[in-house]
């Protein structure tokens, strides 16, 4: 972007550019990873209901630490995970942005990640004046253990950065590699934050059973894709409870409003109706990836509700605007030669496949 010169912006933050996906109009949007299920009618009755009443008291601050809220997802994480999380080792906030954010405010000095990864790790640490490394994954952006191990050695970080199922990839770390990260970030006194957003799409245990024998484990995870509650921006972490008393720091005072926390409360209530749409997802996840493969395009195996491609011949940019001139839009995520794909609904998928199929034929021909 281009500053004004009157204008006293930070020169480490002069040459960013806002992140965020283009907005704009499209049939079929499958660009941001969002769940393609609106809630019933029930929950949305019951949402109205309690911020009905919530409403009553919008003169007070809410709970500024969002104890019955933070309670109810130690109680959804314990019946999906068999662990005995109470409220005192789960902080929650405005998204995971919040959550990443708040982690850097306490405990950043210098953090990495191993890239491509989710791309605002890096962001919210140059905001927070975190220094920042990127760690190297396989030249097929699979995760190389040993590659992490030995980075993780030389650069000591206060915070170490794994997304598993890791975006834009869609790949799942082993939990055995988790724990072994653990102990080794563990010796120096580093902090291990891994980032389940898309941790019900996939089948592999949850880091969140470690933290009981590794406190320096910190698990953040969100409400916005599997729960579909995008719009509400409920995020939060698990970890031990000194980890949760340093939130309390960095905090802003009543950051969680009364109506966020009375509407997330409510969709924990309805997690089995909420959570049903998952298993619709991987099975278009999977009929998406057999489709893209029939089509001649090598698919990234994926554990999450999208899926990273490529084998086209044309350029990302050259596919992606062809695809939205067709009604449908999907991501560019700036890897050279691949295109990221959210799974959405039977309609929006079938139009994808066919709209991709045409473009491609098209291609052919030529």
């Amino acid at each position: 972007m281009t500053w004004p010169t009157w204008l006293p912006i930070r020169k480490d933050l002069a040459e960013l550019s806002p992140y965020g996906a283009p907005q704009v109009r499209a049939e079929a949007t499958l660009n941001t990873n969002e769940n393609p299920f609106p809630p019933s009618s029930d929950l949305v009755k019951a949402i109205a209901s309690a911020v009905e009443e919530v409403s009553l008291s919008l003169n007070r601050y809410p709970d500024r630490d969002a104890k019955a809220l933070r309670a109810d997802l130690a109680g959804y994480i314990n019946a999906l995970s068999a662990t005995t999380f109470g409220a005192e080792s789960v902080w929650v906030a405005n998204g995971s942005n919040e959550i990443i954010q708040s982690l850097f405010l306490a405990f950043g000095e210098s953090a990495l990640g191993f890239t491509p990864s989710y791309s605002m790790h890096p962001l919210i640490a140059k905001v927070s004046g975190t220094s920042w490394f990127d760690g190297k994954r396989n030249p097929d952006f699979s995760f190389n253990i040993d590659a992490a191990l030995s980075q993780i050695k030389v650069r000591r970080p206060r915070l170490t950065f794994l997304t598993t199922p890791n975006n834009p990839t869609g790949e799942v770390v082993p939990l055995s590699q988790i724990e072994t990260l653990a102990n080794v970030i563990g010796a120096f006194g580093g902090l291990l934050v891994v980032d389940e957003a898309y941790a019900e799409f996939s089948e592999e245990k949850s880091a969140v059973t470690l933290i009981s024998k590794s406190p320096h484990l910190v698990v953040v995870r969100t409400m916005s894709k599997a729960f579909a509650f995008a719009g509400a921006r409920v995020g939060y972490l698990l970890a031990d409870p000194h980890v949760i008393d340093a939130m309390f720091l960095v905090r802003l005072p009543y950051h969680l409003s009364s109506l966020t926390q009375s509407a997330a409360r409510v969709a924990i209530s309805f997690k089995d109706e909420l959570l049903a749409g998952v298993t619709k997802l991987v099975q278009g996840r999977n009929r998406v990836s057999e489709e893209l493969i029939g089509l001649g395009l090598t698919v990234l195996p994926s554990s999450a509700n999208f899926l990273l491609f490529t084998g086209f011949s044309q350029s990302a940019p050259q596919v992606w605007q062809k695809l939205l001139d067709h009604g449908v839009l999907i991501r560019d995520v700036g890897l050279s030669g691949f295109l990221r794909v959210t799974i959405g609904s039977d309609a929006e998928n079938f139009q994808f496949i066919a709209a991709l199929s045409e473009i491609l034929a098209a291609e052919e021909k030529r």
